[in-house]
């Protein structure tokens, strides 16, 4: 099965930036067909922030981080990164990569709506803290 580990995260100012990783091991003996980022604030809902496919294509980003934030995956495509650039103290979260083996269209939904999204192998999550 496909295991997810994360790091990366860490405490900055509010302008500042931090960049993501996520790799995934297992692949590619298990499938992935696209991987994305989810962040859940204290207090409420997971929601999705960025997406990308591993066939190739555009990435999908949440409105809240469109054109702060970037997702790559690196060429050999076992590890996920997650740019994030002009943080803002609402950008404070945990965050979570997300693999999925098979359709992309809920995670692919789920990030565009900013919402949650359960099927999914997950990491363990690492915390992004912005100060105003």
């Amino acid at each position: 099965q496909v295991r997810l580990v994360e790091s990366g995260g860490g405490s900055v100012q509010a302008g500042g930036a931090l960049r993501l990783s996520c790799t995934a091991s297992g692949y590619p003996d298990y499938p992935i067909n696209c991987m994305g980022w989810f962040r859940q604030a204290p207090g409420k809902e997971r929601e999705g922030v960025a997406v990308i496919y591993t066939g190739g294509g555009s990435p999908y980003y949440a409105d809240s981080v469109k054109g702060r934030f970037t997702i790559f995956l690196e060429d050999t495509k076992n590890t996920v990164y997650l740019s994030m650039n002009s943080l803002k103290p609402e950008d404070t979260a945990m965050y979570y990569c997300a693999s999925v083996g098979r359709t992309c269209g809920s995670m692919t939904r789920a990030v565009l709506n900013g919402g949650n999204f359960e099927d999914a192998t997950w990491g363990q999550g690492t915390q992004v803290t912005v100060s105003s």
